[in-house]
């Protein structure tokens, strides 16, 4: 096993799969935020859960990738002062050398935020920073859409941006709406494999990726090997159990941070034969956007969507 292992099993499994130290794409989802004056004034102070704050946030520091680009898709990018080193999109998201795989709260501190927005609560950074009197926002990893439209709500909430936070989930509801009402009815439902690096981890129905794909009416061949939920929903498969599976689709989420390509895929020991390879049906998608789950999500969808109205019904 490869010495990423580690790094994307903890990337996966802790903040779900946050990027890789790749580089985002443009992709063709509009995230920006609507204009100026399109919805009404703020009021605070603002609760959200436990935490209220006072007055609108101006020094806003994101440790989380899904949270920046939700921030800047709301129209609350110019009150983000800092994000970790994972968040590169949109580009103008002042990047730090702020970890949110380890966070430090010294670190956090000492850019005088008035709102800090993770992920995940590791070493227990969220009591580190109350103590401290600097607000903290957890948005844990989604495992359904409706957890992401609730984050973007929150974020649009607490940042004064409420109008602009309904306009993006609203958005993003008619447009994955769209993408998935015009797929062909199947008589059997078409089988996929989500490979999120080269030794073989995957994704089950049961996590946020998997939920997307259930959209587009995939059948997960991953969630056969993960039945009694052991792995947390991201199984590590065989290569035989991935052959005799046999799926018609190959989705790979490791294209930038591991240089897989449809190539590299066929060169493997027995995937020559797989259906998905036969037929030209190996998926390359976007790291980034596949780990996720901010309003690009509409991007993974549409992906999905496509490779599958290929395939004639």
């Amino acid at each position: 096993m490869s010495g990423r292992t580690p790094r994307l099993l903890a990337a996966t499994l802790a903040v779900a799969a946050l990027a890789l130290g790749a580089c985002a794409e443009k992709t063709s989802t509009d995230t920006t935020a609507p204009a100026a004056g399109s919805s009404p004034a703020a009021t605070f102070p603002v609760s959200v859960g436990e935490l209220t704050l006072e007055k609108r946030p101006e020094k806003i520091v994101s440790l989380s990738p899904s949270a920046t680009e939700m921030l800047f898709a709301i129209g609350a990018g110019k009150q983000v002062t800092a994000v970790d080193d994972q968040s590169n999109y949109p580009a103008e998201a002042p990047k730090s050398d702020l970890s949110g795989f380890q966070p430090n709260a010294e670190a956090i501190a000492a850019k005088a935020p008035d709102l800090v927005v993770l992920a995940n609560d590791t070493n227990k950074i969220v009591s580190q920073l109350t103590t401290l009197k600097i607000p903290v926002l957890l948005s844990p990893a989604a495992t359904t859409l409706d957890d992401t439209y609730r984050q973007l709500t929150d974020l649009g909430a607490l940042t004064g941006h409420p109008g602009e936070a309904a306009d993006v989930t609203k958005r993003m509801k008619d447009d994955i709406a769209k993408l998935v009402k015009d797929l062909p009815q199947r008589s059997e439902k078409l089988s996929y494999y989500h490979e999120l690096g080269p030794e073989l981890y995957t994704a089950t129905s049961k996590t946020f990726i998997g939920s997307l794909y259930a959209l587009a009416g995939l059948e997960n061949i991953a969630d056969a090997s993960d039945a009694d939920g052991k792995n947390g929903g991201y199984p590590q498969l065989s290569q035989e159990v991935i052959v005799k599976a046999d799926p018609d689709f190959v989705f790979l989420a490791d294209t930038k941070c591991c240089q897989q390509t449809p190539e590299t895929v066929k060169a493997r020991s027995g995937w020559a034969g797989v259906s998905a390879l036969k037929n030209n049906q190996v998926v390359v998608l976007d790291d980034d956007i596949a780990s996720r789950w901010g309003p690009r999500v509409v991007d993974q969808v549409r992906a999905i969507v496509d490779a599958v109205a290929k395939v004639p019904a």
